[in-house]
């Protein structure tokens, strides 16, 4: 860690920004297998958002990876950092008073609680895109499954790697035939019915 460093405090805090918005400040974690539908409900889940006039931002895996992460690799520490990353980012926009939407695989069950762990109780909502992974693979929107099968990718989450599924998650969206906007209404219906929203 960083020495002589120190915390300067704001004038402005996440209440006044969030009050200015007229929104509840949060994390909307959705978490899952690589093509079980993430991205797709995420970004139908922005625009739903937005069109509500919400102040939102989504941060998605693969984008990330071009930048903030893209020094990052895929093996298990490069993933629990790139998660680090993402949960710090996350915090620092919750702490300006936007909805942060995320689509990670999110693997590992601690880093999701580290994210977690950083916010206010009520500001990370976990949302479990619960595609099985015959229905991920049948998908299979970037071939990666077929790599992974053909030995070309190695720690493929899934395959050779574990996906540690959410124990408790506030929101779970099991695959049974949805599309992904029926999916989105779920997760915008389920968030209001809990108050998130």
């Amino acid at each position: 860690m960083a020495e002589n460093i120190v915390w300067h405090q704001h004038k402005i805090d996440k209440a006044e920004r969030a009050k200015l918005k007229g929104q509840k400040p949060m994390v909307i974690w959705l978490t899952g297998l690589s093509g079980s539908g993430k991205s797709t409900i995420a970004n139908l889940l922005e625009q739903k958002l937005t069109a509500a006039g919400k102040h939102t931002y989504l941060l998605d895996g693969d984008n990330v990876r071009h930048g903030l992460c893209g020094d990052l690799g895929f093996s298990d520490k490069d993933r629990v950092e790139n998660i680090r990353r993402i949960s710090e980012l996350s915090k620092l926009f919750v702490d300006a008073g936007l909805i942060v939407i995320t689509a990670f695989i999110s693997p590992f069950r601690s880093d999701r609680d580290f994210c977690r762990k950083l916010l206010q109780a009520g500001e990370f909502v976990e949302v479990f895109v619960d595609t099985p992974l015959a229905e991920c693979e049948k998908r299979d929107p970037k071939g990666l499954y077929q790599k992974a099968r053909d030995g070309q990718i190695k720690e493929f989450t899934g395959i050779d790697s574990p996906y540690q599924k959410p124990e408790n998650p506030e929101v779970h969206l099991p695959f049974s035939g949805q599309t992904a906007a029926q999916s989105a209404d779920e997760l915008i219906a389920s968030l209001t019915d809990k108050g998130f929203l």
